[in-house]
């Protein structure tokens, strides 16, 4: 088993939408917004898993929005819309694999657990602890939303109860290949896994995620973001030698110093081939600021689906042109598609972060 590059082939995307009971209450419209133009996207192009309390009333709006034939609905209690975060983390086989997917293609049941997948083993759904980025928020609903889709047979595959251990997905990188790259500001947090040092995380994520090695990344930060430092803000594989990065070239920047030590810190690493990786700078956005506070605006919390990505933009021209630049450069072979994420940053996240991908055999294609 291993934890699937985000390129791989996928079965579908979650989101889980936002409501007036999360955070978003005071912009409710401006988010939906925001949502309905990430999820046509998505839609287009494969299966997108919405995951809501208000299911029947968020179907009859979206669908005066949008074509449903390729959405499957959830009913769940949500405290927020962070995917990313709560979602389940997929350990596939590493050989492509024939998807039979865990249904009986007759009755069109699914068994849970016991999903099936042709000449191999069920993909693996590791359910980690979400606490709320380490305490800062409720998540006490968003925690259970993986066992209950797995329970409703949504996912498909072998659960496995990860909650002694808090990990959010957007806290890790995956090459594809056993690398992990993950940021030690935010895998250290005191209020996370404060039993364990370092090497002992470290072990963890080896043995959980069957890797062969940590990339730690020790610099590197964006104002207003709550997350302690994810990697999906900073750094993100784009292929198993190629990785994408902030770059912050403005010396009165407060990210400044941060950045150019993650920089020369990236440069430092090598693949497992020992070679070093091909390094694709993406600009740092103009600041953006709502109350006083600024935001943790980020072109790296770009999306990776079937045939396309997805990167946010930020009402700057510029910018936004040099990232979509960028990101051609690391998925020639990709349609690249920007879609207005400022709404998304005015609760400290952007497009990855709403979002979850799931390989093949992994999101029942018959709901």
């Amino acid at each position: 088993m291993i934890l699937p590059a985000e390129w791989a082939p996928q079965s579908g995307v979650q989101l889980t939408w936002p409501h007036a009971n999360t955070d978003w209450a005071y912009m409710l419209e401006e988010v939906e917004e925001c949502f309905v133009r990430i999820a046509r996207e998505i839609a287009l192009r494969e299966r997108l898993l919405i995951v809501s309390p208000e299911v029947e009333n968020l179907k009859e709006r979206l669908s005066k929005l949008m074509p449903l034939d390729h959405v499957t609905f959830a009913s769940c209690p949500t405290n927020d819309t962070w995917a990313r975060d709560h979602g389940a983390i997929t350990l596939t086989e590493t050989s492509d694999t024939a998807v039979v997917g865990g249904i009986d293609e007759v009755s069109g049941t699914a068994e849970v657990g016991s999903t099936s997948v042709a000449g191999g083993v069920p993909p693996k759904l590791l359910d980690f602890k979400f606490n709320g980025w380490g305490l800062k928020f409720a998540a006490d609903k968003d925690n259970l939303i993986t066992r209950q889709l797995v329970s409703k047979n949504v996912l498909c595959g072998e659960y496995v109860n990860c909650q002694g251990f808090v990990l959010e997905g957007g806290a890790i990188e995956s090459d594809g290949l056993g690398t992990i790259m993950t940021t030690s500001t935010c895998l250290l947090s005191p209020n996370r896994n404060a039993h364990l040092n370092r090497e002992e995380i470290e072990q963890h994520l080896l043995k959980t995620l069957c890797a062969q090695r940590v990339l730690w990344l020790d610099h590197g930060y964006l104002a207003g973001d709550d997350t302690d430092s994810h990697i999906d803000t900073l750094a993100r594989f784009c292929s198993p030698d190629t990785i994408a990065y902030v770059q912050c070239s403005q010396t009165s920047d407060e990210h400044y110093t941060s950045l150019c030590r993650m920089e020369q810190q990236l440069r430092s690493f090598t693949n497992a081939q020992g070679r070093p990786y091909r390094l694709l700078p993406l600009p740092m956005p103009d600041a953006i600021f709502e109350g006083g506070e600024r935001l943790p605006a980020t072109y790296a919390n770009f999306l990776i689906i079937n045939g396309a990505v997805l990167f946010p933009t930020y009402n700057q021209p510029h910018n936004d042109r040099l990232a979509a630049k960028v990101l051609q450069q690391a998925f020639p072979d990709r349609e690249i598609v920007g879609l207005d994420c400022r709404a998304l940053i005015k609760q400290h996240g952007s497009l990855h972060c709403v979002t979850m991908q799931y390989p093949s055999a992994v999101l029942n294609p018959f709901l």
